[in-house]
């Protein structure tokens, strides 16, 4: 579980988010950055028994993002990310791919599964695996425990029907979309709580064939 220290440092990172003030409290990021090392920790062997592409002996540190905005082509200049993200995946960290996703920042905390904004080799592979196999995907998508922790979609999409679709086609809606993840929100309390990394692994569970369904259809 996570200390109530780690959420009042990423509070205040969101306040004071400039380079004095940061400095001035590298140890309490260091602190909150161990404790999340923790979670992450636990977390790992735990998922790979769910999804055996996820290896017992991943490095946690692997799948904790940076702290450190990339502000070059940004108008957004502030130095710091006001979370802690945790990507796990079978390749790579944070790489373009299917994988689970764990976003702490207080107040806005989430959890998800799936694949955002797939490039476009890779879009094109999983409209062609949806369209091919609808009934599979709706499964998905429909199961009950699904249904009622997560919220798939409702991000990046075509206006119009993907170049090779009928528009009238029952199921355009999926093939409209350019992103494929789904997310559940959770509570700032939950992460204090000695059950959380069971929580968080029950989830990834019910979302779990989600990302099968996505990683086989760029993996044929």
């Amino acid at each position: 579980m996570l200390k109530k220290d780690t959420l009042s440092f990423i509070k205040d990172v969101a306040e004071n988010n400039n380079r004095e003030w940061f400095a001035e409290n590298k140890h309490r990021y260091e602190e909150s950055k161990a404790n999340v090392l923790e979670l992450v920790a636990s977390i790992i062997p735990e998922l790979s028994k769910i999804d055996p592409l996820i290896s017992p002996d991943l490095d946690p540190k692997k799948c904790l993002l940076r702290i450190y905005r990339d502000v070059r082509f940004s108008k957004n200049k502030d130095p710091y990310k006001n979370n802690f993200g945790m990507w796990f995946s079978s390749k790579s960290k944070g790489g373009n791919e299917p994988g689970y996703y764990l976003h702490i920042q207080p107040g806005l905390s989430f959890i998800a599964g799936g694949y955002w904004m797939p490039d476009a080799a890779h879009l094109k592979l999983i409209r062609q695996e949806i369209d091919y196999n609808i009934g599979d995907f709706k499964d998905i998508i429909n199961n009950k425990n699904f249904k009622t922790q997560f919220k798939f979609g409702g991000g990046a999409a075509l206006k119009n029907a993907p170049k090779g679709y009928d528009p009238a086609d029952p199921n355009i809606e999926y093939l409209k979309l350019k992103s494929f993840e789904a997310s559940m929100n959770l509570n700032d309390e939950e992460f204090l709580k000695p059950d959380i990394v069971n929580k968080l692994v029950s989830s990834f569970s019910t979302v779990s064939p989600l990302v099968a369904f996505l990683r086989n259809a760029i993996e044929q």
